[in-house]
């Protein structure tokens, strides 16, 4: 019977499958239900520098005092993190699985001394979902990814449990930015976050929210640069995110490279049970095909196991469009 344990970020997890940060993992009762249905570890629903701000925001437009302002600051940030700090305490008293906190942070403030705290609280791991959209044109790409930086020598010299970064795939070239990261001591990238999109009503003509959950075909945009990233930074572990819907999207991840997938939008279709059913798929396939363990065939597919690396770096359709009429 195929082996299905793997490492990431140095946690040892019974099985490649991550429940990934979201409303699903606010609770310990279904964090328990994931666990028995084989997850290998849960990330924690994200506290939101972005939302705590907001709230900070709503709340001080009531008070015309700076002192006022100042402790409805520092009530609104205490109550959250407290909050956050209680849900991983009792996560980690309800399982036996790994169980990583998240933050979301919008800048390299004083906002990572919070991770202390996750720190002490037990997380075994923290994941950093960071992204500030481009919008400023006088800005260059170099200013943007020193937040990036700045943030990850923030939080490595505050605590010592290993850090993954949840990135987009908006940089000019993300593998160099993977890199400075891993120098600086972050130890696993999850590609990629799915962020906020808008949509346009044209009966209303509101500008709305675009569907938040992911799409079987976007695993394609993570597949490529997975399997690129694992060979070209080697080092660095890799847990893939966005698209990840079957158990035959997990085994291609895991080909391209990833130590790990991440699994959100379909444990939402499908419930719990999902979990057994994709890895019952990953195990199956692993028999017939002769693999023992994980390593077998982790990055077997990946950019510089392939006889032709250039199926990685085409960006036309020329190609193949040409014998279609």
């Amino acid at each position: 019977m195929a082996n299905l344990t793997t490492s990431y970020l140095g946690l040892n997890l019974k099985s490649p499958l991550v429940v990934s940060s979201s409303n699903l993992t606010a609770s310990v009762e279904r964090i328990k239900n994931f666990e028995e249905m084989g997850a290998g570890a849960v990330v924690l629903k994200s506290l939101f520098e972005e939302q705590i701000q907001h709230e900070i925001g709503n709340l001080a437009q009531y008070s015309d005092y700076t002192e006022a302002a100042d402790y409805l600051k520092h009530y609104v940030t205490a109550n959250n993190v407290n909050t956050y700090i209680e849900l991983i305490r009792k996560a980690k008293s309800a399982v036996g699985i790994p169980v990583i906190a998240s933050i979301n942070c919008m800048s390299a403030s004083q906002w990572v001394t919070f991770a202390s705290q996750i720190q002490e609280a037990g997380a075994d791991a923290l994941e950093v979902n960071v992204f500030m959209l481009p919008v400023d044109p006088h800005k260059t790409s170099a200013e943007y990814e020193s937040i990036y930086t700045s943030l990850a020598e923030k939080l490595t010299r505050i605590i010592s449990i290993p850090i993954a970064f949840k990135v987009g795939p908006h940089f000019t070239n993300p593998f160099a930015v993977i890199e400075k990261l891993w120098y600086l001591k972050i130890r696993g990238v999850v590609l990629f976050n799915r962020f906020f999109e808008p949509d346009f009503d044209i009966n209303t003509l509101k500008v709305i929210p675009a569907s938040i959950f992911s799409h079987p075909d976007d695993i394609r945009n993570s597949l490529r640069w997975v399997g690129m990233t694992n060979h070209l930074v080697p080092k660095i572990d890799i847990s893939a995110s966005t698209g990840v819907h079957d158990g035959e999207a997990m085994i291609k991840m895991i080909l391209a490279g990833a130590s790990s997938v991440q699994v959100c939008s379909a444990i939402y279709m499908n419930g719990a049970k999902h979990i057994a059913s994709m890895l019952s798929k990953l195990s199956e396939w692993m028999d017939t095909m002769g693999y023992a363990s994980i390593n077998d065939f982790k990055g077997k597919l990946n950019y510089g196991q392939i006889h032709d690396p250039a199926l990685y770096e085409r960006s036309q359709f020329m190609k193949y469009y040409s014998s279609f009429e």
